[in-house]
């Protein structure tokens, strides 16, 4: 059985998560619970788990700082799966160079997280084989892989690493991730790309080249190792060789690639520091966006920004989105993808800022009672740095959510409409006997009087005054037959300051006078 251990500082999360799932169904047994990162790494110490599955914000120590701490100081390390409510799940990125395995947001869900827990126990049990001593070789090329990116192979097991990698007489190396603009949702499709993927770097190379495995990180991102010596012995240069690689990738897939190279190292064992440098070329997708290749040495100590676009686009963007102005809406934000690319905004700070947009939009949509799960595309915008892509994937997701948020926010400004004439209706039934018109009315409810009036009769098929006055004759006919009041005492009390308008009027709906309406009944009577 696998070892899990279950880090959160809530107590009800740790034991839903324990009641939650079948572990034993699926390969799991809970070794052990922490309540904050510097207890959780005590236990790990302690329990050796194959995985750790933790929260980001905790006390003492955080998530992150958990897992970098592994990273950092243990020589085999667990793998671990980060869950957070959906407003840190920019956290994730920074997660990635520590090689996390997933991100799920809270409340958890039991069908992912069984999801996630089927995808790692073949990898996971793979991964607990090779920290055996001897058994490395069992383990297979991607395996092998694995821990050369973790640092966890030592300087005696390097010679049979690089004979599994295919890599015997290789003495210079390169990692590259390989960035998909749309990664494949299924098992098989994943199994399919990644067969191309190698295909299509063999052809490249030329001849075999080994298993050449293709290592799947966070969705959407695959790892390479490249025998850089190779390609020198051939003269050819690395430079040249991941251009011609990257439009192979691009042709085999069917969909735009952009390839992210690590530093060059010369032994097998620094192999892990060519992968934290690719990552660290990953960070520039956004603001060297376009570019099919990006390599380390190529943007290495140039500045990233992390402070936010100009704040007169978020307001402009919610403006346009009230006004239902969808091409205004759009326009806005090609201004804003602008700004992530010449601003050069790390990836940080763009999930801030895409964080922000979406959340301002929700918060209008609950200002107008609305709901946010109505909105088929908001998870969508939760996740999408996850599946990563570029400027264009992201354009795409935004302007998809904007034209959903658009529409239902119009959707619901007419049933608030619709509930504002329902309010005035209301007050006239409940002050008829006022001096009450459509102007002063219109004035209270902050309207003009002449949509006042149209949307009145639009709503109801009657003219505001024919409403008024039906309400006023039909209480004087109801005091005509219930009381013996004088027709000045009854015209005051619907609201009539003149007592010959009221008869008129009367007579004009009802066909007699109210004197006449109450003999008939006194003469049935």
């Amino acid at each position: 059985m696998l070892k899990v251990l279950l880090v959160d500082d809530e107590m009800f999360v740790r034991m839903g998560l324990r009641s939650l799932i079948d572990w034993e169904s699926l390969g799991y047994e809970v070794c052990g619970e922490a309540e904050n990162g510097e207890e959780a790494y005590a236990e790990i110490e302690r329990l050796d788990p194959d995985l750790v599955i933790t929260d980001i914000r905790m006390p003492v120590l955080d998530g992150l700082g958990l897992i970098r701490r592994a990273a950092e100081e243990l020589l085999s390390p667990p793998s671990f799966v980060i869950i957070s409510g959906y407003h840190d799940f920019h956290y994730a990125q920074k997660a990635l160079r520590y090689a996390v395995q997933d991100y799920l947001l809270k409340p958890v869900d039991d069908e992912e997280m069984e999801d996630t827990l089927k995808k790692l126990a073949a990898k996971l049990s793979m991964r607990r084989l090779s920290r055996k001593k001897g058994e490395a070789l069992s383990s297979g090329a991607s395996s092998a892989l694995e821990m050369l990116i973790r640092g966890s192979v030592r300087q005696e097991d390097a010679p049979q690493v690089a004979s599994v990698l295919g890599m015997e007489k290789a003495s210079r190396f390169t990692y590259a991730i390989i960035g998909m603009q749309k990664p494949p949702e299924s098992a098989e499709e994943k199994e399919s790309l990644a067969g191309r993927l190698a295909s299509s770097v063999r052809s490249v190379l030329g001849g075999t080249a080994g298993e050449l495995p293709i290592v799947e990180q966070p969705p959407g991102l695959y790892g390479l190792l490249i025998d850089a010596s190779r390609l020198e012995a051939s003269g050819r240069t690395l430079e040249d060789f991941l251009y011609l690689l990257q439009r192979e990738l691009t042709r085999s897939a069917g969909l735009p690639v952009v390839l992210y190279a690590g530093r060059t190292v010369d032994r097998i064992t620094e192999v892990e520091a060519s992968y934290r440098t690719a990552c660290e070329a990953l960070l520039y997708q956004y603001a060297e966006d376009g570019r099919p290749v990006i390599a380390y040495e190529s943007v290495q100590g140039t500045p990233l920004s992390y402070f936010d676009i100009e704040p007169r686009l978020y307001a402009q963007l919610l403006e346009h989105l009230e006004e239902n102005r969808l091409e205004a809406c759009l326009r806005t934000l090609d201004e804003m993808l602008g700004q992530f690319k010449t601003k050069r905004l790390a990836p940080s700070a763009v999930a801030g800022s895409v964080t922000r947009c979406v959340i301002d939009i929700v918060n209008v949509i609950w200002g107008m009672d609305g709901e946010e799960n109505s909105l088929r595309t908001l998870p969508g915008m939760m996740e999408w740095q996850d599946r990563q892509g570029g400027l264009g994937v992201l354009r795409e997701r935004f302007a998809a959510f904007l034209t959903e948020a658009s529409d239902y926010i119009s959707r619901l400004r007419k049933e608030q409409t619709k509930g504002g004439i329902e309010k005035i209706r209301k007050f006239i039934e409940a002050h008829y006997m006022e001096n009450i018109s459509l102007k002063t009315i219109a004035a209270k409810f902050f309207m003009n009087p002449v949509y006042l009036g149209q949307l009145f009769r639009k709503t109801y098929g009657v003219y505001f005054n024919d409403f008024l006055l039906g309400i006023r004759v039909g209480e004087a006919k109801k005091l005509l037959r219930q009381t013996d009041l004088r027709m000045y005492e009854v015209a005051d009390k619907v609201g009539f300051q003149n007592a010959d308008y009221f008869v008129t009027q009367f007579e004009k709906l009802e066909g007699v006078t109210p004197t006449e309406y109450r003999n008939k009944l006194i003469g049935k009577a």
